[in-house]
């Protein structure tokens, strides 16, 4: 374990749209800072700034909810256009209370109203949707970094998720790319020569948790951040690694 970790947020990345450049934006916003990218550093992107530079932003104006959805939204106090768009991107829904939709998205992500939000978007007239495929807008962002400085670096896109038993929310890892997901450390021997049967670490989602705490709340303002000493085994799996299959899971 290296002495130092680093977290360096990247200042001044503009206001991206569909089709920007994002992997340019990142790198010109992270050189004008004096912080460059370098060999090895993890780059964290808000899910945010990727949906949007690939089009997943739709006008609420424009949806057209199903009965279902309208139905849902008197049930649950929510806009109607909103409930359509939740219900396009589920794969089930897993629980209503109150005013909360918890889905399963078609990634296999279990979260609130499969990841649709308002926040950060255009003033809420407009929702962001996940990407299509997280992983692959990690891949495509590592090799464009790659293209663009010759920097080898490993891609994590976050989002903001609730947790299940737990007050509050905190950044997880979506998509990944160049960086293994889990470090498994089952067979090893704790400080006391236990040899552990279940130790898993979710390394991506630590990162992007961490990666929080210098892109913040509002973060459309600051929507990327480099980690920076870390040392992470390189590998082809993405995020995809985390989500738990159905017969593993011991609460559904």
């Amino acid at each position: 374990m290296p002495d130092e970790i680093r977290i360096l947020g990247i200042n001044g990345i503009p206001l991206l749209k569909k089709g920007d450049d994002i992997a340019k934006a990142i790198l010109d916003a992270a050189e004008k800072q004096g912080t460059p990218v370098v060999e090895d550093d993890v780059l964290v992107v808000t899910q945010k700034i990727v949906s949007k530079v690939e089009g997943r932003v739709y006008r609420l104006s424009e949806i057209q909810p199903s009965i279902l959805a309208k139905r849902l939204g008197r049930k649950l106090d929510k806009d109607p256009a909103i409930v359509e768009l939740v219900l396009r991107e589920s794969r089930a829904i897993v629980r209503m209370s109150g005013k909360h939709l918890i889905t399963e998205t078609r990634h296999g992500f279990i979260c609130a109203n499969s990841g649709v939000d308002v926040s950060n978007v255009s003033g809420g007239d407009a929702a962001a949707l996940l990407p299509v495929d997280p992983d692959r807008s990690a891949r495509d962002l590592r090799e464009q970094i790659r293209r663009l400085s010759g920097k080898n670096v490993a891609v994590i896109v976050s989002d903001t998720f609730g947790r299940p038993f737990r007050i509050g929310h905190t950044d997880v890892a979506i998509g990944s790319a160049g960086i293994a997901p889990v470090l498994d450390l089952r067979g090893e021997q704790d400080l006391f020569g236990y040899v552990m049967k279940v130790k898993e670490t979710a390394i991506i989602d630590e990162l992007a948790s961490a990666a929080e705490l210098a892109i913040g709340n509002s973060n459309e303002a600051v929507p990327a951040a480099v980690i920076r000493g870390f040392k992470y085994a390189h590998s082809d799996e993405g995020a995809r690694k985390l989500v738990m299959q159905r017969k593993n899971n011991l609460f559904r």
